[in-house]
């Protein structure tokens, strides 16, 4: 490889660095220190709010097509159901989604080679973005961040107002954590993945996020000049760690509190170097696969709660008032009569009521 091409940055490979974890885990840190290495975050963007004041680094049109996507499939964002995973997959191998998002991508890569996706929904739909990438000539790439369980949920209380409850949004992390571990495996041998610890992207995100290019062959990153490192040194808060509670803190039920630590322990070993090895795996398909023993023994006892939700359902709709009538039917008959017939036909027409003939 000349020099040329190392400094080119037209000569790049096409490559999309996928920014996968729970939401409020670093995911936004991490899309946002690429940008400013100089991966392209397609436009336009989600805008910063309260929650998240140095901005989201999400596509618009990603989040939408996620949100459209587990609305049909009747999936939450944090949802704990194990079988979420199928429904999400049954609506993202359909093949005009397929061709939607691996249209979207090439229009980007027509911007830069090397582009970053983040979106707190993307777990849900790995396999969706992984086709559409190769489809478009580009190495799919996996970035995961990781921020203990205890802080996700402290986090999430505190900027989302939850109402779900710590076990909740506890079993929501077990579940998109394991699954998106399992997703990503088969990078392993492929383009690549990392797991990364938000905590060691806040002391020293210059190290961490040198480790993230140097594994997944991130060339903007690895040839960011002087100037970009500062507007990163710049954009890391330290202070962005504001949640300090520990699991004990939550008041889980015992198991779940179990396997949330275990997970978490597992998962951590990810994020050394050759940490993410045959062993590691085993253990939290091990994992797995006891959350969803624990999930199908709650959901068996709890029968009688969603039996009583889905009586309250029906009773509050029959309760329902009926509909508001028409603009039509609240305009008496004497007084419509009074109208033309013309006047009445031209009326119908700007409302979009026209009669057949």
């Amino acid at each position: 490889m000349t020099e040329l091409s190392l400094t080119d940055p037209t000569t790049y490979p096409r490559k999309v660095l996928f920014v996968a974890g729970a939401g409020r885990s670093g995911t936004s840190t991490m899309a946002g220190l690429m940008r400013l290495m100089g991966l392209h975050v397609p436009q336009p963007e989600v805008v910063a709010d309260e929650t998240n004041p140095k901005g989201f680094g999400e596509p618009r049109w990603v989040v939408d097509h996620h949100d459209r996507l587990l609305k049909e499939a009747l999936v939450q964002v944090s949802d704990s159901r194990p079988e979420a995973w199928f429904e999400t997959g049954r609506v993202a191998t359909r093949e005009p989604e397929r061709i939607a998002t691996a249209e979207w991508l090439e229009s980007h890569f027509q911007v830069s080679p090397e582009l970053v996706v983040k979106d707190p929904r993307l777990g849900w739909f790995l396999g969706l973005w992984r086709v559409a990438a190769v489809r478009t000539g580009a190495t799919p790439v996996f970035a995961t961040m990781l921020r203990a369980p205890s802080e996700v949920v402290g986090s999430k209380q505190t900027y989302y107002a939850n109402r779900l409850g710590s076990a909740h949004l506890a079993a929501s992390w077990l579940n998109m954590m394991l699954h998106t571990e399992r997703g990503t495996r088969e990078s392993v041998a492929d383009g690549g993945r990392v797991f990364v610890r938000y905590e060691d992207l806040l002391t020293d995100w210059v190290k961490t996020s040198m480790y993230v290019a140097e594994t997944l062959q991130l060339q903007h990153v690895l040839h960011a000049d002087s100037e970009q490192i500062r507007d990163g040194h710049r954009f890391v808060d330290p202070n962005l760690r504001r949640m300090s509670q520990s699991l004990d803190d939550l008041g889980l039920p015992p198991r779940l509190h179990e396997l949330t630590g275990s997970t978490w322990e597992e998962l951590n070993k990810l994020a050394d170097p050759g940490g993410d090895t045959p062993a590691v795996h085993e253990a939290l398909d091990q994992l797995r696969e006891a959350y969803v023993d624990l999930y199908e023994e709650s959901a068996a006892i709890s029968r009688s709660s969603v039996v009583a939700a889905e009586q309250r359902l029906k009773r509050q709709r029959s309760d329902a008032p009926p509909p508001a009538p028409s603009g039509a039917d609240r305009i008496p008959h004497g007084v419509r009569a009074a109208i033309p017939p013309s006047v009445r036909r031209g009326l119908r027409k700007v409302a979009g009521r026209e009669r057949p003939a």
